[in-house]
C-alpha cells in the first residue's frame, strides 16, 4: 500500500474534507505500485466507507464496507458491521440494520459493542419492537466501555414508558442520574422523568421534575411533557397544594428530543444517520393499578376431619375382611394426603407453573380465556399481555414457589432469534395457578 497516498487521505478526512479525501484513498486503491500487505485492502475499503457516509451515500458506502469485510485478513468486522448497520438505519431498512448490529456485537474482537447495541436498540424502536429495543439499550448501559450510560439508561426508560412500566422507567432515569452528561441531556432526562411520575400517579415529583428540567430557560417542554405538567399541576392545586410558585415558563415552546447516540467519531465509526425521526412514546396509560388480591386455598381443619371421617367409615365396613389390607392402605392414604399437603403448602399444583407458563407462550391470543386470574379485567390482561411473544419452546429459567403465590422466570425467542427474558406472578387457584401479572424482566435493575 501507498503509504503517503494514505497518509494524505487521512489528513484530508480529519480536516473535514471527505471528498478529497475519498479521491486519495481511491488513487491509493488503484495505485499497485507498492504491493498491498494483509489485511490493507479492507482498511482502505473501510475508509472509503467513512467517507461515503460522510458525503450523504450510505448505498455506496454499504457497498464499501461490504468489499471491506471480504478482506479474510481485516480484523474490524464488528465495526464495519455496526457502520453497514448505521447505513442501513439511514435508509430506514431497519431490519437489515438490526441484523448487522446482531452481527457486530457477536465479534468478540469488536471493541465498542455498546455503539452497535445503542443503534440496534434505535432500529428496534423505528420497528416497534420495545422490548427487543429495551434489551439492547441495558445491554449498552452495562458495557463498561460506554463512556456515556446515561444516555442508554435514558433510552431504556423510554421504552418501559412505551410497554407502560412507568415505575421501572422512574428506577431507570435515576439511575441514569448518577452519571455525568450535558445540561442538555439533564434536561430531556428531568423532563422524561416527570412524565414517569405522572403516569405512576405522583403529581407532586412530576411538578419538581418538569421544574428542574426547565430551571435554566434553555430546554422548553414538548407538547405531551407539557400536557403532563399542566394536568399535575392542577392535581396538587385542587388537593390544596400552593402552586402559586410553579414555574410555568417552559411550557411556550414544543422542543423535539432524539435518544440517539452521538457518540465520538473513530475510522471505524460514524455518528450521522437517522436522527431525523423521533423515537414516539405512546401514551401512557394505568398499568400499574393493582386490583389484584390473594387468592388461596387452605387445606382446614374440617376438611382432614371429612378425610377422616371417611377413612373411619371404611374401617367399619371392611373390619371383618383383610383388617391388615385396610391398615395397610389407610397408612398409603394418609402418607398421600400428607405429601398432598406438604406440597400444596411449598406451592406445587396442579396445573403447574411450568404448564401454566408454556401454555401462555404457546398461544398469548388464547392465554386470556382461561390462564389469568378472574380478579383480573379484560382491559387489564391485554394490556398484561402486550409484551409476550409467542414461543412454543420458551425456556423455564427459575421458579419462586409459596403456598400462595409464585413466580416464574421464563425466556423466549422472538421470530427474529433474539431473547427476551419475562417475569411471570401467579395468584392460587384452587390447587393449580392462574396469572396475575407479567413483566419484562431485566437482571440488571434486579440486581
Amino acid at each position: 500500500m501507498n503509504d503517503n497516498l494514505f497518509h494524505q487521505a487521512s489528513l484530508l478526512y480529519d480536516s473535514g474534507d471527505h471528498r478529497g479525501a475519498l479521491r486519495k484513498y481511491t488513487a491509493c486503491l488503484k495505485d499497485t505500485s507498492v504491493p498491498f500487505q494483509l489485511g490493507e485492502l479492507g482498511l482502505i475499503y473501510h475508509h472509503i466507507g467513512n467517507c461515503l457516509v460522510k458525503l450523504k451515500n450510505p448505498a455506496e458506502a454499504i457497498k464499501a464496507y461490504a468489499q471491506a469485510a471480504s478482506d479474510p485478513s481485516y480484523g474490524e468486522l464488528g465495526a464495519l458491521n455496526n457502520n453497514i448497520g448505521m447505513a442501513y438505519a439511514s435508509l430506514r431498512d431497519y431490519e437489515n440494520a438490526v441484523a448487522h448490529f446482531e452481527e457486530a456485537v457477536a465479534d468478540p474482537n469488536y471493541e465498542s459493542p455498546y455503539k452497535a447495541y445503542m443503534g440496534m436498540g434505535n432500529a428496534q424502536l423505528k420497528l416497534g419492537r420495545s422490548a427487543e429495543a429495551g434489551i439492547a439499550f441495558r445491554e449498552a448501559a452495562l458495557d463498561e466501555g460506554n463512556p456515556d450510560p446515561a444516555k442508554a439508561l435514558l433510552n431504556l426508560g423510554v421504552c418501559f414508558m412505551s410497554l407502560n412500566r412507568p415505575q421501572d422507567a422512574i428506577a431507570s432515569y435515576q439511575s441514569a442520574m448518577d452519571f455525568d452528561m450535558s445540561q442538555d441531556t439533564r434536561n430531556r432526562l428531568n423532563a422524561s422523568m416527570g412524565q414517569a411520575y405522572a403516569a405512576a400517579g405522583m403529581p407532586a415529583e412530576a411538578v419538581e421534575a418538569f421544574n428542574r428540567a426547565t430551571s435554566d430557560a434553555a430546554y422548553a417542554l414538548s407538547d405531551s411533557a407539557a400536557v403532563d405538567y399542566q394536568r399535575c399541576v392542577a392535581e396538587l392545586s385542587r388537593s390544596g397544594v400552593d402552586m402559586s410558585d410553579a414555574d410555568m415558563s417552559g411550557l411556550d415552546v414544543s422542543v423535539e428530543g432524539h435518544y440517539f447516540d452521538d457518540g465520538p467519531a473513530d475510522p471505524f465509526f460514524y455518528d450521522e444517520g437517522y436522527e431525523d425521526e423521533v423515537a414516539s412514546m405512546p401514551g401512557f396509560i394505568g398499568a400499574y393499578d393493582n386490583e389484584d388480591e390473594d387468592r388461596f386455598f387452605n387445606a382446614t381443619e374440617a376438611e382432614l376431619e371429612q378425610w377422616s371421617r371417611g377413612l373411619a367409615k371404611q374401617d367399619r365396613k371392611r373390619r371383618n375382611v383383610g383388617l391388615k389390607v385396610l391398615v395397610f392402605f389407610i397408612i398409603v392414604l394418609v402418607l398421600a394426603l400428607g405429601a398432598g399437603v406438604f406440597a400444596f403448602t411449598q406451592g406445587y399444583g396442579f396445573p403447574t407453573q411450568e404448564t401454566v407458563t408454556r401454555e401462555l407462550f404457546a398461544d398469548p391470543e388464547a392465554a386470556e380465556q382461561n390462564l389469568f386470574s378472574q380478579s383480573l379485567s379484560s382491559s387489564s390482561i391485554s394490556s398484561i399481555l402486550s409484551p409476550v411473544v409467542t414461543d412454543a419452546d420458551v425456556q423455564i429459567d427459575g421458579i419462586n414457589r409459596t403456598m400462595t403465590d409464585s413466580t416464574v422466570f421464563a425466556t423466549a425467542k422472538t421470530d427474529k432469534g433474539g431473547q427476551i427474558t419475562y417475569k411471570i406472578e401467579m395468584v392460587r387457584d384452587l390447587i393449580g395457578w392462574k396469572i396475575s401479572g407479567i413483566e419484562l424482566y431485566f437482571p440488571s435493575q434486579n440486581a
